[in-house]
């Protein structure tokens, strides 16, 4: 359980940090032009916010468990990511946009939650 729970958060947290990341160091234009259409529901600070969120919930899905301290936030991160990815899929479905990869990304932070809580 211990392996499966490291291979999910670390997929999950590379693939949150690497998309939070881009929007956070890229303009809201840049990434409507990118094919982010979303963007046009959003301002630029709640386009930043949400990338930070990504961001830090990719981190969150490793640092705790892989330096020991504070174990227990990375589950915590994963059903937040989890939240956030809900969201973000309702979006998308309200859009009549692709929601296909979102919804793959919430299963994707579910899985890392519950299998950090079946590993402790």
């Amino acid at each position: 359980m211990l392996i499966a729970a490291w291979i999910v958060s670390g997929l999950a947290g590379l693939l949150f940090f690497a998309a939070g990341l881009m929007k956070t160091v890229r303009p809201k234009t840049a990434l409507a032009e990118s094919g982010m259409a979303w963007t046009e529901d959003f301002n630029a600070p709640q386009v930043k916010f949400i990338g930070i969120a990504e961001v830090l919930g990719g981190l969150g899905l490793i640092l705790p468990v892989a330096t020991g301290i504070l174990p227990w936030l990375t589950p915590v991160a994963a059903f937040a990511l989890t939240i956030i990815m809900i969201g973000a899929t309702v979006v998308h479905v309200r859009r009549s946009e692709p929601f296909v990869p979102a919804l793959v990304l919430t299963l994707l932070a579910a899985a890392a939650g519950v299998l950090w809580l079946l590993a402790a």
